[in-house]
């Protein structure tokens, strides 16, 4: 359940090229504080991957409410 929480998040996400410093940076919508930077857009998708996992142990560990994705939700039944 978690993988496809994860896979539906990711499916939703933004990237853009940054010029200046030529590299990626990736975000996904609705899901504040996961952003991420990468030299390719590969790069940039697998640390966002990272910074997603986190957001989401943080969050189930501190009982927050996570955002539906693809009208997917995760929740933690103690």
């Amino acid at each position: 359940m978690i993988q496809e929480y994860l896979q539906k998040a990711m499916q939703t996400a933004n990237y853009e090229i940054l010029e200046e410093e030529e590299g990626f940076y990736g975000s996904i919508s609705g899901a504040n504080g996961v952003w991420a930077t990468g030299n390719t857009l590969e790069e940039c998708r697998q640390e966002l991957l990272e910074v997603l996992e986190e957001w989401v142990l943080i969050g189930v560990a501190m009982d927050h409410k996570l955002p539906e994705f693809d009208s997917l939700s995760l929740k933690v039944v103690i």
